[in-house]
């Protein structure tokens, strides 16, 4: 920073020379856009080129020049912020033009403005701290221009993400949050209301390509698809403005995402005018959302409910009063000033020709009188950055000088003790931290950025058919990702005042149950809604898989939701085990009943002549097989797997022990009638019972054995259906399984055998005749269970088995005991000795 004369100079009249002057000890450098812009002259290589010729006066610029005025005169007056040190400026006109923004930047940190010889100034100051540009173009022309000597440079409106690259732009700061957290704003409103294909225009320069480029990339982080990004310039020729218009009206996306500034919207409401393009929903950025004049020029509603993001409301005490006093502007710069009074108040000072009807200046206008964009204070938080930027320089030389009660000042000071404070002022300027008078916090990251916080306006319909600017929400970085946004819906009005959120989808949601499958050849929003598989759900919309559930789960039918799968097993509850309960306790009642009769007609020959003691064991051991089959029936346990599996083993030994009996016990008294025989003292009523014993002690020892082994257990099998669990008994050992159904056969073949052999015999009644009858339906029912009992699903399984055991036993009961039954009860008169013996032929 640069010490320079006190004496007040004001150097007009060129391009070169500052349009708003003040001399100071220090001096801050302001580049702002008076005119919106200029025209070439004619050149010919005769003469020294003229710089271009601005037009069209824009009233923005004169109210940021008023804004850091305002800010220099308030530090100025200030006892505690550089006291003893007043600051200067000099403000240049940039025409919106690039290439004039860096030559008056070089004009002002080279001090080589033109002198007006004929007053007494002195050489002026270098300024070392550049206030602007407004545009992110120029701001990067110069940031370039003037980095690599380190001079400061603080923009109030240049928000392109390129801009916080230090290394490219190490000496750029800003007052005004960068478009890198401007986009991914932009990006999360665009999904909060559900948009996930919209279409976008941007500026064709580096604000814009740079602003849709982060807003591309955060877009597509939340899902959002582009069905197009059109590039527009007002300097585009008809032709592409028709493309442009063409592509527009061909998409199927309802939403436009606009990185523009005011003017190419101005000449973008003219083409959708001419081409009735309107009901488009626009998402706007802070170059354009919070223009009136643009809300002025918008006759046909193309903008209606428009909604994007504005730098927030702030209040800087004392700045609205001293933009609308605009005698500062008439001291700081003579020859700009006619201009700007002819503009502000359409008059004339000079006038040709006498039938002109232009209104004559008189100078004493006064500025309540009208009512214009210069009188307009809805863009004052652009103001404020301006006002925050030059106390940024201010509280940075108050530290770098180290003032305390007063600055250590003078006239004239070493230019080595200047230059080296120069040289650290940057690094001073980056850690600035304070408060403003109004409270609000200013401070740089380490991208040279400000925390950034917006509110979401939109436009929406007031008064005499005007817009007006609501503020429907707030985004703040500095918060949670999930409490950045805040928007109060039912306060937003849509494009063409519409009260329902507009819908811009490629496709419509994947509602639950189904899954996203994306379109061959087309973006990730473009997709088909493909049916969860059996087993799988999704229980969101939008899902981009569905998933598996869990074992003991399986999905419902609209596929959203896991619910447990049935459990399947034979159960009393169900007519099947309902029936099969009945039919086991209907067998056992049975053969109680005959037991019953058996035991009352007990001395009756038909009884004795059948070994009564073996009958009653026979019945005695059906009775259990009827009921072992109960304990098939039910949920599985350990403890009736192991019961079911052994009792059937047992019981049916035991069961065919007795049959076995009967039948030697009938082949030995046919011995035992032949002369000389003596064979029934080898098999009388002791060894009937050991031989019963012994047969069913060798199935109790394989059962034994396959218990210490591998004993049956409860099961779930997931495997032979999908949708529902079977409870089954698992066998563990098969082998231990087959011996047993094996040694069960083996008795009943040696039954059946034995039985044939003795069913001719002379008899009047041959119980071998039924018994074999007995064996042969045993062996066929336990022959076809087999097959039965591997093939049969699930419960049914169980109920094979149950059948076969009910079958067997009621083919035992019946064939053996029925007909004994008939006799006793209906035909009491054959139960005698002598029909017993009846007749027996002499060979």
């Amino acid at each position: 920073m640069v010490w320079a004369s006190t004496t007040e100079t004001h150097l007009q009249g060129e391009s070169e020379n500052p349009q708003l002057s003040k001399d100071g000890d220090i001096i801050v450098g302001g580049i702002f856009p008076f005119h919106s812009s200029w025209e070439i002259r004619d050149v010919s290589y005769l003469v020294k080129p003229q710089p271009p010729e601005c037009r069209s006066l824009d009233f923005k610029g004169f109210q940021y020049s008023q804004s850091l005025i305002f800010a220099t005169e308030e530090i100025n007056n200030s006892s505690s912020l550089l006291p003893g040190v007043s600051l200067g400026y000099k403000i240049y006109d940039t025409c919106r033009s690039t290439a004039m923004a860096v030559r008056t930047v070089m004009a002002l940190v080279n001090g080589n403005e033109k002198m007006v010889l004929d007053e007494p100034c002195t050489k002026p100051a270098q300024v070392q701290t550049i206030i602007g540009d407004t545009y992110s173009s120029a701001s990067m022309a110069i940031a370039s221009s003037i980095g690599p000597f380190r001079i400061p440079m603080i923009s109030h409106y240049a928000t392109c993400n390129c801009l916080s690259d230090k290394g490219k732009y190490p000496s750029f700061l800003r007052t005004i949050p960068s478009d890198y957290y401007q986009s991914r704003a932009l990006a999360e409103i665009v999904k909060h209301f559900g948009w996930t294909w919209v279409g976008a225009i941007r500026r064709d320069d580096d604000y814009g390509n740079n602003g849709m480029a982060a807003f591309t990339e955060a877009a597509e982080q939340l899902g959002i698809c582009l069905e197009y990004s059109l590039a527009f310039f007002k300097t585009y020729s008809q032709e592409k403005v028709l493309r442009i218009i063409q592509q527009i009206k061909s998409s199927t996306s309802r939403v436009i995402v606009g990185f523009l500034d005011d003017m190419d919207l101005e000449i973008l409401l003219r083409v959708f005018s001419e081409h009735n393009i309107t009901g488009y929903q626009w998402v706007g950025t802070e170059a354009w959302i919070f223009d009136p004049v643009l809300a002025a020029l918008d006759k046909h509603n193309i903008l209606q409910g428009a909604i994007g993001l504005a730098i927030p409301k702030t209040t800087v005490t004392g700045l609205k009063e001293f933009i609308l006093d605009i005698h500062p502007l008439k001291s700081a710069g003579r020859e700009i000033f006619p201009k700007f009074w002819e503009a502000l108040f359409m008059c004339k000072y000079a006038i040709k020709n006498d039938s002109d009807d232009t209104t004559v200046c008189t100078g004493e206008e006064k500025i309540s009188e009208v009512e214009n964009t210069f009188t307009d204070m809805s863009t004052m938080p652009i103001f404020s950055n301006v006002y925050k930027a030059v106390y940024a320089v201010a509280h940075t030389l108050h530290d770098l000088l180290g003032c305390t009660q007063t600055c250590p000042t003078k006239k004239q000071p070493d230019p080595f003790t200047v230059s080296s404070k120069s040289h650290s002022f940057l690094e001073h300027l980056k850690r600035v931290h304070f408060k403003t008078k109004d409270g609000e916090e200013v401070y740089f990251d380490e991208n040279g950025d400000p925390p950034a916080k917006y509110d979401i306006i939109n436009w929406q319909k007031g008064e005499e058919n005007q817009h007006e600017f609501v503020t429907v929400g707030l985004y703040d970085s500095s918060f949670p990702a999930q409490n950045r946004l805040a928007v109060n819906m039912a306060s937003i009005v849509w494009a063409q005042n519409n009260n329902q959120v507009p819908v811009s989808v490629c496709s419509e949601s994947c509602p639950p149950g189904t899954r996203k499958a994306v379109q061959k050849g087309k973006p990730i929003c473009c997709f088909d809604c493909i049916p969860c598989a059996e087993g799988e759900i999704s229980n969101m919309t939008d899902s981009i898989q569905c998933e598996q559930c869990y074992q003991d789960y399986w999905s419902n039918h609209h596929r959203d939701e896991c619910v447990k799968k049935e459990i399947e097993f034979l159960s009393y509850e169900e007519t099947m085990g309902i029936l099969l309960t009945a039919v086991s306790i209907f067998g056992a009642f049975i053969t109680i009943t005959i037991a019953i009769i058996f035991f009352r007609y007990k001395n009756t020959p038909i009884v004795k002549a059948n070994n009564s003691e073996l009958s009653f064991l026979l019945l005695f051991s059906l009775a259990l097989c009827f009921l072992c089959s109960l304990t098939f029936i039910g949920r599985p346990s350990e403890w009736s797997c192991v019961l079911r599996h052994t009792a059937f083993g047992i019981t049916f030994v035991l069961c065919i022990s007795c049959v076995l009996g009967k039948t030697i016990v009938v082949l030995m008294a046919f011995r035992a009638t032949l002369p000389g025989s003596n064979v029934m003292k080898w098999f009388g009523p002791l060894q009937q019972r050991l031989s019963v014993l012994a047969f069913t002690l060798i199935q109790v020892l394989i059962c034994i054995l396959w218990l210490t082994t591998s004993p049956p257990f409860p099961f779930k099998n997931i495997k032979l259906y999908k949708e529902r669990i079977i409870l089954e008994c698992q066998l563990g050992s098969v082998l231990g399984f087959w011996a047993v159904l094996g040694y069960i056969g083996l008795l009943a073949l040696l039954c059946f055998v034995l039985a044939f052999l003795a069913r001719k015999l002379p008899d009047n009644f041959n119980e071998a005749k039924f018994i074999t009858f007995s064996m042969l339906i045993f062996c066929a029912v336990w022959i076809t269970f087999i097959p039965a009992y591997v093939s049969s699903p699930g419960k049914f399984t169980v109920a094979v088995e149950i059948f076969a055991i009910l079958a067997s036993s009621f083919g035992l009961l019946f064939c053996i005991f029925l007909p004994k039954c008939y006799v006793i009860i209906l035909k009491p008169e054959k139960n005698t000795k002598k029909q017993m013996m009846g007749k027996v032929p002499v060979k």
